[in-house]
């Protein structure tokens, strides 16, 4: 009777497992997009920041282990990180972000960040397959992302005086009229 309910609960734990999907998850830092594919077949492309070159996003398969919904940074003044799905024991994870305008860009200090949406959807997957049936694989280069799609350089903006106006000292009570800004 023993080794009867030993088998059952065998096959019941192989019956659990195969019912679950396998979720891959792949970064191609080149091109600052991930992939995500259920099974073989992709549902997703999603537009990505990744680490910058000075915090590069780890290459390599990593299978996932935690996921928190809420969480927030120890390293990082507390930053924001929800949706998070975590991939290295060192912190590195995917999770969602404030700063949209930046995907499709290196951004981050090594984290995978995605629109706060897109990671409500990918939390949701991944928590409906099995966090450990997810795998994640990075592949490419901050370095080649920032030379095929630069940042845009910001360019200091430079207080110059309007030849055709009195210098602003001449009239003390217009202090900054004769200054135009130059961007």
């Amino acid at each position: 009777m023993r080794s009867f309910l030993i088998a059952v609960t065998g096959l019941m734990l192989f019956a659990t497992d195969a019912a679950q999907a396998k979720v891959s998850i792949t970064v191609d830092k080149d091109a600052q997009m991930m992939t995500v594919a259920v099974d073989g077949s992709e549902r997703y492309h999603w537009p990505v920041s990744t680490g910058i070159p000075s915090y590069e996003t780890p290459n390599g398969s990593f299978r996932t282990f935690r996921m928190e919904e809420d969480h927030f940074s120890k390293e990082f003044d507390d930053a924001p990180m929800p949706h998070s799905i975590f991939f290295t024991k060192i912190g590195h994870a995917i999770h969602g972000t404030d700063s949209e305008g930046r995907l499709g860009t290196p951004a981050s200090h090594g984290c995978v960040r995605l629109s706060r949406a897109h990671a409500s959807t990918l939390y949701a997957l991944v928590q409906q397959e099995g966090v450990l049936n997810t795998t994640v694989t990075l592949t490419g280069s901050a370095q080649v992302a920032l030379a095929r799609n630069p940042r845009p350089r910001t360019n200091n903006v430079v207080a110059r005086r309007d030849p055709a106006q009195p210098y602003a000292s001449q009239d003390p009570t217009q202090p900054y009229a004769a200054i135009r800004f130059a961007i």
